[in-house]
């Protein structure tokens, strides 16, 4: 790590502040100023967790199309597959004129955390924009009177306790960087799942994680809003990814028949879209708003 970036971590600050001091630049003149000075990224960047497929996929390549710098967070890596996963997501990003850094990382392990943000910081010297993509579906669907403590330790370890503590993480991160000028109203995403709401017998750990990841993100942005931290909920329903393709013909079927008022599956490019939309700052004043992009899934009807 360069000296100027651990100036930036906290260690050595005092110099740089001296020199901001200076009632003849301008506000934006003076960060454009530190920022060169620690070698802090002009772009805004991003931080998305399970960035390799599905809907993570899609939301690190509508970032992309719209300005942000990604860091992809994945389980597997392989530099020498550009086919699948984090590096064939590297490769479109980088066609797409910006940077990706990915990063190795399980989010179920904590020890995890601390290497992804170092890492982060590494490539990019701040994290404006925190996706919690990353999650899971049980192994095997099992009705509720027979859900094994195995798998609901391993749904809920990824898709809640995971999420909590790396935000937990990164919000610290996010409220050093506001305080000392480096990041502008930085924000965290949750994507959850219309699960978080919807009663699934036979996959009971799934919806109960996602309805405690809904709390953590109002959680959060409870505690958030005093640093100008915005944070929101992202609620896909029925979305087209190798995660729902062992139930397709069941959910065509389903669809055909009415399940889904728009009549089709949502697309990773549908999260995505979203997403950019809360990123760029339409919906400032919105902090803990829940979003659910399901086609009309939610309309009450008879």
């Amino acid at each position: 790590m360069n000296a100027d970036l651990m100036d930036f971590r906290g260690l050595n600050l005092l110099k740089i502040r001296v020199n901001l001091l200076n009632p003849r630049l301008s506000v934006s003149q003076q960060l454009k100023y530190f920022r060169r000075r620690v070698k802090v990224s002009e772009t805004k960047v991003a931080l998305v967790t399970g960035a390799s497929r599905g809907i993570g996929r899609g939301i690190v390549l509508e970032l992309a199309q719209n300005g942000f710098d990604i860091i992809g967070v994945g389980r597997s890596f392989d530099p020498n597959n550009t086919e699948k996963g984090l590096f064939e997501v590297k490769l479109r990003v980088e066609e797409l004129g910006r940077k990706f850094q990915p990063v190795q990382g399980d989010i179920f392990s904590l020890d995890d955390h601390e290497k992804i943000l170092r890492e982060s910081l590494d490539a990019f010297g701040k994290i404006d924009l925190l996706v919690n993509n990353a999650g899971v579906a049980p192994e095997k669907r099992l009705d509720i009177l027979e859900t094994t403590a195995e798998s609901y330790d391993r749904v809920m370890g990824i898709n809640a306790r995971g999420p909590f503590f790396l935000t937990q993480k990164i919000a610290n991160q996010m409220v050093a960087q506001v305080k000392k000028g480096v990041s502008e109203s930085p924000k965290i995403i949750f994507i959850t799942s219309i699960s978080a709401n919807t009663s699934s017998p036979n996959r009971a750990e799934y919806c109960i994680s996602k309805a405690a990841l809904s709390m953590i993100a109002t959680l959060f942005a409870d505690r958030l809003t005093e640093f100008g931290i915005n944070v929101f909920e992202l609620r896909p329903g029925i979305i087209l990814t190798d995660m729902t393709s062992v139930v397709k013909e069941k959910y065509d079927k389903l669809i055909a028949e009415g399940l889904i008022p728009q009549k089709r599956w949502g697309t990773p490019e549908d999260i995505g879209k979203a997403v950019v939309a809360l990123a760029k700052g339409y919906f400032d004043f919105s902090t803990g708003m829940c979003v659910e992009i399901s086609g009309g899934m939610n309309i009450r009807h008879l």
